[in-house]
């Protein structure tokens, strides 16, 4: 599993970044949602050590460095990594960037950062349930933990036909064989869960769930080709969870 998603993300990185431009003044959440400079879920991170899960191309950890945060980065796809890196000395900050599986955070140490975000990373996961309590383990006390997931019923319908096109009941692996524009194929493979797992995997893992979003704003429209405007003022792309581990 691990490999089919490292091997997709290391391939897929240099058209995503030049395809979908993320921002670097704000914390951007998932598609079609607000930055955080409007929803505000973080508050001040002067000074906070911050751990981001599924860093990618190390936008988000830029944004909150920007902003006095000590920022961590872990992701599975070297690539990805490149690029964060290379962004980080553009933008003229400093953040430590890992490479690694964010399922297994066991480089770092018990209560060691005061929040872990994600955004649009943990569809990734086979195993809420395991990746929840390691985050809850390297949180401080009454450590934040938020992150934007793909929302689960956006996904079952068609973006297409807007059909619904597989059980929202149908949790588990989910893979296609993808077909670039150059003809190569690519194999895609994300997990499906019921919005349902998210919130009790979390409240086992022993957080608090304070909030759940399902914000919408349709400014950015460079994932429009992918998620149209249509079918997103029907349902949004991204649900947000705000935890607390207590």
């Amino acid at each position: 599993m691990v490999k089919e998603i490292e091997k997709w993300w290391d391939e897929a990185s240099k058209w995503f970044q030049e395809e979908i431009k993320i921002p670097t003044h704000t914390v951007h959440w998932g598609i079609h949602a607000p930055y955080e400079k409007e929803l505000k879920l973080l508050g001040n991170v002067k000074g906070k050590r911050i751990l981001e899960l599924g860093c990618g191309g190390g936008q988000n950890s830029i944004a909150l460095a920007k902003k006095g945060a000590i920022c961590t980065g872990i992701d599975i796809s070297i690539e990805q990594l490149k690029f964060a890196k290379k962004l980080a000395e553009k933008e003229k900050v400093k953040v430590k960037f890992i490479k690694g599986n964010f399922q297994n955070l066991s480089r770092f140490k018990q209560c060691s950062f005061d929040i872990a975000i994600s955004a649009w990373s943990f569809q990734y996961s086979p195993n809420l349930k395991k990746l929840f309590k390691e985050v809850y383990r390297v949180l401080k006390r009454n450590g934040l933990f938020v992150f934007g997931y793909p929302n689960p019923y956006h996904d079952i319908i068609n973006v297409k036909t807007f059909k619904i096109e597989m059980s929202y009941f149908k949790i588990g692996r989910y893979e296609e064989i993808e077909i670039w524009p150059d003809g190569s194929k690519h194999k895609f493979v994300r997990y499906q869960v019921k919005i349902s797992d998210i919130y009790n995997n979390l409240v086992d893992a022993g957080f608090f769930v304070e909030r759940i979003i399902e914000p919408l704003s349709l400014k950015d429209k460079s994932f429009e080709k992918y998620y149209p405007t249509k079918l997103s003022k029907l349902i949004g792309p991204t649900i947000i969870f705000k935890a607390r581990k207590i």
